[in-house]
């Protein structure tokens, strides 16, 4: 079984004031995995950034190709920018995702945990894995002694990295509330935990930070859902901007890709646009201004059927 969805990201800022300059870095570009295939990415930037043609802006133009950087996570990002008075931005990205089912956690399946954060642990002489650097702290999912106490609620002695993993993201969902506005992006891990709420992002970033903190891998995938599913299904939270969860690390199985907003493994619903440390490696967009006053954004996210109406 495939599905085809179409998705669209539409991101304006509307100024108070005229911005005078701006520099603007990106990460937008949908990236193809064994379980997931891209066609047809499409970004319009209005205004049109410095030195950019709109044949730059078409997927296969070579302008826009030079303008890519891949990071160490093989995510690619880019960056433009205006030197001309300007009081609003437009950042439209667009895109179909053929989809097929990833391999479901098997919870009984691996060694327990205990064994896997040992294989994690540096030591001399060991080569490294390519696990390794998502087990270790990055800004957003800070381990600490509170979040380790956490995490063992759900990783029991003996337990499996799998088994673990579900009773984790079923716990967190149990947990935090999800309540739009009561954080930030800068929030931490530690503190959506001690308020008992955020959003989708800070539910990833509790996960993470509590595997961490008992050496286990994990790593932040930013993406989309499905905004309208089908007859019958339930309505995932977090369908109408851009979501957030995890993969944790398990050797026998691979990436585990669990939902803990939600408390699903994430499926057919789930498309995946870029994974990283945390939230500050694959911020769809970030910039620096000078001017502009206070800004108004607006994030507006389509993710639909390719037969369904065009948003």
């Amino acid at each position: 079984m495939t599905v085809r969805l179409a998705v669209r990201h539409v991101t304006e800022y509307a100024y108070e004031a005229a911005v005078e300059w701006a520099h603007h870095a990106a990460c937008l570009v949908p990236r193809d995995t064994p379980w997931q295939r891209v066609q047809g990415w499409r970004l319009d930037i209005d205004p049109l950034p410095d030195a950019w043609s709109p044949e730059g802006l078409a997927p296969n133009a070579a302008g826009l190709a030079r303008r890519l950087r891949r990071d160490p996570w093989g995510n690619q990002h880019f960056s433009f920018g205006h030197a001309r008075m300007h009081e609003r931005l437009v950042v439209d990205s667009r895109f179909e995702a053929e989809l097929q089912p990833r391999p479901l956690p098997e919870a009984g399946r691996g060694p327990a945990w205990e064994g896997v954060a040992a294989g994690l642990r540096y030591r001399a002489g060991r080569a490294l894995q390519p696990a390794d650097e998502f087990a270790l702290a990055s800004p957003h999912a800070l381990p600490d002694e509170a979040l380790a106490a956490y995490a063992r609620r759900a990783f029991t002695p003996g337990r499996t990295v799998a088994a673990g993993g579900l009773a984790l993201m079923r716990q967190i969902h149990a947990d935090l509330r999800y309540l739009p506005h009561s954080t930030t992006v800068a929030t931490r891990a530690a503190d959506a935990l001690a308020q008992r709420s955020g959003v989708c992002q800070d539910f990833a970033h509790v996960f993470i930070a509590a595997c961490r903190a008992l050496g286990l891998a994990a790593r932040y995938v930013s993406g989309y859902l499905l905004t309208r599913p089908p007859a019958g299904q339930p309505r995932l939270v977090g369908a109408d901007a851009s979501h957030a969860w995890v993969e944790l690390w398990c050797p026998e199985q691979g990436w585990l890709a669990l939902d803990p907003t939600n408390a699903v493994p994430a499926g057919l619903d789930h498309v995946t646009l870029a994974w990283g440390r945390d939230y500050a490696d694959v911020a769809p967009l970030r910039g620096v201004l000078r001017g502009g006053g206070v800004a108004q954004l607006a994030v507006a996210v389509s993710v639909a059927p390719c037969d369904a109406p065009a948003p």
